[in-house]
């Protein structure tokens, strides 16, 4: 095995716990080194199902966090000068597609939409990557695979997919998981204990079902294990909590006073 692909290897397995299906539907996706998109609020698990997914195949992961001043140049390559003359730098786009990674484009549509067509190639039948300014056509490695990931939540006519786009993908939907999944993810993540847990999750849905009616976003699974964490350090738990939980998702005071007494309710 070369360096290159060495150092894109996750050695350790990263913790994941399945909800339903999704090991088995993104497996079979692979093995046809079919394109996947994956959906779901913030702080859901998408990101380590992906990295969890290269683990258990075994496969180099190449991770692009996406956004709005990002061009086609960062994802593909670009010539540099340096003392010699020019050279040309390949992008984490085509570094995956030469060596057989797995791509993974983090929130895909914060990209502009110029930018994310350089990937229809790489995923259609054609399975290529024109480097235009170098004059090459690279055909991806027959283990590459290409993986993006948004929020609906945040879909805007601003901020979508083409659907030129979303069409050569096969998709997977992620949410919150249940509230007995959800507690035995806080525990295994942080060590705390299950009653502890219990109560966390309990905030969790507090906030998630203010959504729509004060918030944008439900609290995260990923808020959660930071409040568990930092009850883990000794802080009191309704301080943690409001540090962890409430003060990121909202400024609005009666948002914040309604779940602040969810809070004083559960950790009394």
């Amino acid at each position: 095995m070369t360096a290159d692909v060495a150092q894109y290897l996750i050695e350790n397995e990263p913790f994941y716990q399945a909800q339903e299906d999704e090991i088995d539907l993104y497996q079979a996706a692979y093995q046809a080194r079919m394109p996947v998109m994956i959906k779901g609020p913030t702080g859901c698990g998408k990101s380590r199902f992906v990295e969890h997914m290269a683990w258990k195949l075994k496969r180099p992961l190449i991770t692009v966090a996406c956004n709005e001043d990002m061009t086609a140049s960062d994802l593909v390559g670009r010539y540099l000068l340096d003392a010699d003359g020019t050279r040309w730098l390949d992008g984490p786009l085509t570094i995956a597609a030469r060596i057989g990674a797995i791509c993974y484009l983090d929130e895909v549509v914060e990209a502009r939409q110029d930018t994310t067509v350089v990937i229809h190639p790489l995923t259609d039948h054609r399975r290529t990557l024109p480097l235009d300014k170098k004059g090459e056509v690279i055909s991806a490695h027959p283990d590459f695979q290409l993986v993006i990931s948004y929020n609906p939540g945040y879909q805007s006519l601003m901020k979508d997919l083409k659907q030129s786009t979303k069409q050569r993908f096969a998709a997977l939907d992620f949410d919150y998981a249940p509230e007995k999944i959800e507690c035995e993810i806080i525990c295994k993540e942080t060590g705390t204990d299950a009653e502890t847990a219990s109560k966390l999750v309990k905030i969790g849905h507090t906030a998630r079902n203010l959504k729509g009616h004060g918030l944008d976003e439900g609290i995260s699974t990923r808020l959660l294990v930071y409040g568990a964490e930092l009850i883990k350090q000794g802080i009191k738990p309704r301080a943690a909590c409001r540090m962890a939980l409430v003060r990121p998702i909202t400024d609005d005071a009666d948002i914040r006073a309604t779940l602040d007494h969810a809070i004083d309710t559960l950790f009394a």
